[in-house]
């Protein structure tokens, strides 16, 4: 889990919109917004988020396939690579 050290309240992101892009530009984020001293919100740099969204669907790709593996479903490394052989041997 990410640290929180960077927090700003909810009156700083009014008035330094700009100035809060940059830095999250510069340093990636993430940084936590405050409303009335209580976390209301997480703001992060766009590659972050990309990274971030990248990774989700990486993960939810893993755990699709072990949930499979678990209910018998695929098949082995072998007959993968065995697929795989006669694949490029028989190339569409």
């Amino acid at each position: 889990m990410t640290s929180i050290a960077n927090t700003k309240p909810i009156s700083y992101l009014e008035s330094h919109a700009a100035r809060l892009s940059e830095e999250l530009a510069h340093n990636g984020g993430p940084v936590v917004i405050t409303q009335n001293g209580v976390a209301s919100m997480v703001i992060e740099g766009f590659q972050q988020f990309q990274e971030k969204e990248s990774l989700i669907a990486a993960l939810k790709i893993i755990a699709q396939g072990e949930q499979h593996r678990l209910q018998g479903q695929g098949i082995s490394a072998q007959e993968s690579r065995r697929q795989l052989k006669v694949a490029r041997q028989n190339p569409v």
